[in-house]
């Protein structure tokens, strides 16, 4: 059954190319957009149909409603797939496909401002009997100082929209709150222009655990096994892994039932993401939701033999889920993500574009590459850093990190500077190997190597 026409992709690299390769085998058409300084990309010749939307700036091409929205109109797309990042969680675009009768391939503006909105996804929380960590009722506009003492030190300042990392701060004392506060908020205002922040109690060495969940429109809710995402620096997630190693049956299954009951009570259609806080005696806190597909969603793929993009659509196109609690609560195996970025480690993880000269993926049984470069391809400087997705599955965790050790010895790209001999280091290293981690790990391995020079 084909579901839509055509769907045109808002959106860039490599997520614009892995939704194409979904949509060719559901026998769709794709219009990929691009700026100029994405012409020659992977994503824009896989397409059916490419359109240039604008200058390399993103705020004049990925992130201009009015030039997607013509180029929907003008190839006849049916429906639009924002895939991760730029617009993907961005309400007025959900309700201006809306307007103009095209689909939008997520949830609908309420749902996002309410879930999207850090603050009030955390009311739902609570409506929803999941547990979160102590902050504030809501946003903080003054009396910052007050505040935060009824939370108590450490706490984190967050911003109540967006996501990746951008705008959070840690405060350890009251000296530091007001400039923790400008900053954020500046950072917030500059990346997702809404510089509301909320103060929330600051848990020390927990591990980073979320739980994808999917629901269509007909009711029917499935949420999958945890990926664990303590792997990260500066908030910034650098390897992905599910099941994760610290997370017991019965914690697994308190875990997916929140996801299901966050869903529920908000009536959520699509796919989203819950992620939580877990602390060493395995309890956890609702920490936010991503009203989107997040980039770490081929983990899932692996151990549920389920394609994520094509659940999207099924539910867009007013379809009932393909996949059943059953057969996602029996995965097997383990996943692990590395994300390959293009940043000089030992220069503060400096951004590095450039011409790809040479470009070697590893290969082997379940290994999965998703990228849009290839050798003699221009990185441009404007976009994000990561180059590739290198997805491994194994039937045990200890059987992933031997193949990710011999498939990221495989991996080589020249010209630039990559992540790839920093993912080694990890692989390597006797704490990851153990499942010792949390969301400090990576910070102690990076000052090790210093003190180590």
């Amino acid at each position: 059954m084909k579901y839509f026409n055509k769907i045109l992709i808002a959106n860039r690299g490599e997520i614009a190319l892995r939704i194409i390769r979904t949509l060719k085998e559901m026998n769709i058409d794709s219009v990929a957009v691009f700026s100029e300084a994405d012409r020659a990309s992977l994503h824009v010749r896989e397409a059916s149909e490419a359109v240039c939307i604008g200058p390399a700036p993103s705020n004049e091409s990925y992130l201009c409603i009015p030039q997607v929205i013509a180029a929907a109109k003008l190839t006849g797309a049916d429906a639009i797939h924002p895939g991760y990042g730029f617009l993907a969680e961005n309400p007025d675009f959900s309700q201006a496909c809306k307007k103009e009768g095209i689909v939008f391939i997520g949830p609908d503006a309420a749902s996002m401002k309410k879930l999207g909105h850090k603050a009030m996804a955390r009311a739902i929380a609570i409506k929803s009997k999941i547990p979160i960590t102590p902050g504030t009722n809501g946003c903080v506009f003054k009396n910052f100082l007050q505040e935060a003492k009824k939370i108590g030190y450490p706490l984190m300042v967050k911003a109540a929209a967006g996501g990746g990392g951008k705008g959070i701060r840690l405060v350890r004392e009251a000296s530091q709150l007001n400039n923790a506060v400008e900053m954020a908020s500046n950072e917030a205002k500059a990346a997702f222009n809404n510089g509301d922040v909320y103060f929330e109690k600051f848990i020390e060495n927990p591990r980073h655990v979320e739980i994808q969940f999917a629901r269509d429109s007909k009711g029917n809710v499935v949420s999958f096994p945890e990926r664990d995402c303590s792997t990260q620096r500066r908030h910034q997630k650098l390897l992905e892994e599910s099941p994760s190693p610290a997370v017991n049956k019965k914690t697994r299954e308190q875990l997916m039932s929140a996801a299901v009951r966050l869903a529920n009570t908000s009536n959520y259609v699509g796919v989203g993401t819950v992620e939580f806080l877990l602390d060493k005696d395995s309890n956890f806190y609702f920490m936010e939701v991503n009203t989107r597909l997040q980039v770490e969603h081929p983990v899932t793929e692996f151990i549920t033999a389920t394609d994520l993009v094509k659940e999207q659509v099924l539910i867009a196109a007013g379809e009932k889920l393909s996949v059943s609690q059953s057969q996602v609560s029996n995965f097997r195996g383990h996943a692990i993500e590395h994300r390959i970025n293009a940043e000089d480690v030992n220069n503060n993880f400096a951004p590095s574009p450039g011409k790809i000269n040479e470009f070697v993926v590893p290969g082997g049984q379940w290994v999965r590459v998703d990228t849009h470069i290839y050798q003699g391809y221009n990185l441009p400087f404007y976009y994000d850093s990561m180059l590739a997705k290198l997805i491994i599955w194994g039937a045990t965790r200890k059987e992933a990190i031997a193949r990710s050790k011999r498939a990221l010895n495989e991996f080589f790209i020249s010209g630039i500077h990559t992540t790839i001999d920093l993912q080694k280091k990890i692989v390597n290293n006797e704490d990851f190997a153990a499942g010792n981690i949390d969301t400090g790990f990576m910070e102690k391995l990076l000052e090790k190597d210093k003190t180590a020079v």
